[in-house]
């Protein structure tokens, strides 16, 4: 490539896009398999605890599931944090870290530190971090309904409402 080619793609920032589209891809692809994974089975075993009365189960099996969902974007930031330091974008693997953490969360407490050709990454994570929570938010969304219905059983049953009324509510 001779030098005019070199700097019409550094000022487009085309290596930012092809490295920020297949990293986008990947990592949405993590995102996607363990938000099934985590929300498929907090599915299952609370349709069986609230069908066996094991409501305290059920809020138990809620907030490890979000704890599980939290960890999910912190596994998400640490992919971005290693690929950025892997392609020598970022010098220190720390610094990769928290460069990434603040660009996911588009909390933006950092400077862009990312190298010419390159700076469109910044976007592209934040972006992906913006569409991982509100996909991660339908998901807590869905997973209340269950937490709910527990809730509200298990404080019938402090109330002495009789078993019979508190069965139909569903």
């Amino acid at each position: 490539m001779n030098p005019s080619q070199m700097s019409i793609a550094t000022s487009f920032d085309l290596p930012g896009y092809l490295f920020g589209g297949v990293m986008l891809l990947l990592v949405m692809v993590f995102h996607g398999m363990l938000l099934l994974q985590i929300a498929k089975r907090y599915e299952v075993k609370t349709f069986l605890y609230l069908a066996e009365k094991k409501y305290s189960s059920v809020a138990l099996s809620f907030y490890l599931s979000v704890f599980g969902l939290f960890l999910v974007h912190i596994a998400e930031i640490l992919l971005w944090g290693l690929a950025l330091y892997s392609f020598h974008l970022i010098s220190g693997l720390g610094q990769s870290i928290l460069f990434s953490g603040s660009t996911y969360t588009a909390m933006g407490f950092m400077e862009d530190i990312l190298p010419n050709g390159w700076k469109m990454l910044a976007v592209i994570i934040a972006f992906l971090g913006m569409f991982s929570f509100a996909w991660t938010a339908s998901v807590m969304i869905s997973m209340t309904k269950n937490f709910r219905q527990a809730y509200t059983k298990l404080h019938m049953r402090k109330l002495n409402i009789a078993a019979d009324i508190a069965d139909r509510f569903e």
